[in-house]
C-alpha cells in the first residue's frame, strides 16, 4: 500500500511546490510509482509537471465535492511512471461548498483511499495555509514533510504548524506523523543560513533530513520550462539535491 506524504507550511515561499515536483520525478526515475495531487488552487504542481488545468476535464475539485472519482481525474504526465491529480482555481470555492458536508476534514481520505494499492507514493502539494483543504491533506497523510527556508523568519509559524499537526493527531489522525523538516534555498556562503540549519537540527534533531536543497538556477529555470529539473538539467546542483532527497526517503521507509 503507497504512502501518502503532504507537504505543507502555511508559510509562502518555502519551496513546498518545488520540492513536490522535483521528489515525485526522483522518486519515479527510481522506479516508484508516484501519484502527486495538487491541493492548491494556483495549481502550480499540476504547471510544473507539464499539465495544462485549461484542458483538464476533472480535477481535485471536482473529485472534492463528489462529482468525479480520483481516478477519472488523474493523468499521466510525460514521465514514465508520475502521475498527477490536478488542481484548479475552482478549488477556492471548494472549502465553502465542504462546510455543510458530514466529516468534511475526511473527504479527501476517501477520495484517496482507492489510489492508494496502484502507487509507491502519494504527494500532496498543500497552499500555504491551514485552511479545510489542507486539514483535509493532513488527515488523509500518513506523514508530513515541512519544507524550511533557510532565511530569518522561517522558523516563525512552525510553532502554529506543529499546534496544528497535534490537533490533527488528537482529533482526526492519530497515525500522522513528521516524515522530516527539509532545509530548503540553502546558501552555504551565508552565515544566516548556516545559523538556520544549526538552529533547525538542535531543536528537531534527527526530524531533520540530512538532505538540504541548495539554491540553484536550474530549480527556478526548470519551472519556466514545466519540467523537473532531472529532466531540465540532470547534472544540476538541484537534481543532485532531490535525488539525494528521493533515496534518503526511500531508504528511511524500506
Amino acid at each position: 500500500m503507497g504512502k501518502i506524504i503532504a507537504l505543507a507550511n502555511q508559510k509562502g515561499g518555502v519551496g513546498k511546490t518545488t520540492t513536490t515536483i522535483n521528489l515525485a520525478a526522483s522518486l519515479a526515475a527510481l522506479e516508484k510509482k508516484v501519484l502527486v495531487v495538487d491541493a492548491d488552487p494556483q495549481a502550480n504542481a499540476s504547471s510544473g509537471l507539464g499539465i495544462d488545468v485549461r484542458k483538464v476535464k476533472n480535477t481535485i475539485y471536482e473529485c472534492l465535492i463528489g462529482s468525479s472519482s480520483a481516478s477519472d481525474a488523474v493523468v499521466p504526465t510525460d514521465i514514465e511512471r508520475l502521475y498527477v491529480l490536478p488542481s484548479h482555481i475552482n478549488l477556492v470555492g471548494a472549502e465553502l461548498e465542504m462546510l455543510n458536508i458530514e466529516n468534511r476534514e475526511r473527504i479527501l481520505s476517501e477520495v484517496l483511499h482507492p489510489l492508494r494499492e496502484e502507487y509507491d507514493y502519494i504527494l500532496i502539494d498543500c497552499s500555504p495555509s491551514l485552511g479545510l483543504i489542507t486539514v483535509n491533506a493532513l488527515t488523509a497523510a500518513n506523514s508530513i514533510i515541512i519544507p524550511v527556508q533557510c532565511e530569518y523568519f522561517a522558523l516563525e509559524g512552525i510553532s502554529k504548524l506543529l499546534n496544528t499537526i497535534k490537533i490533527i493527531k488528537s482529533k482526526l489522525n492519530p497515525e500522522l506523523e513528521i516524515e522530516g523538516f527539509l532545509l530548503t534555498m540553502y546558501d552555504a556562503r551565508l552565515r544566516l543560513a548556516n545559523q538556520i540549519y544549526e538552529e533547525v537540527k538542535n531543536h528537531f534533531q534527527e526530524l531533520v533530513f540530512n538532505t538540504v536543497i541548495q539554491r540553484n538556477i536550474k530549480l527556478s529555470e526548470s519551472q519556466s520550462f514545466a519540467q523537473p529539473v532531472i529532466i531540465y538539467d540532470a547534472a544540476s546542483r538541484g537534481s543532485i539535491n532531490h535525488m539525494q532527497l528521493a533515496k534518503e526517503l526511500i531508504e528511511k521507509n524500506s
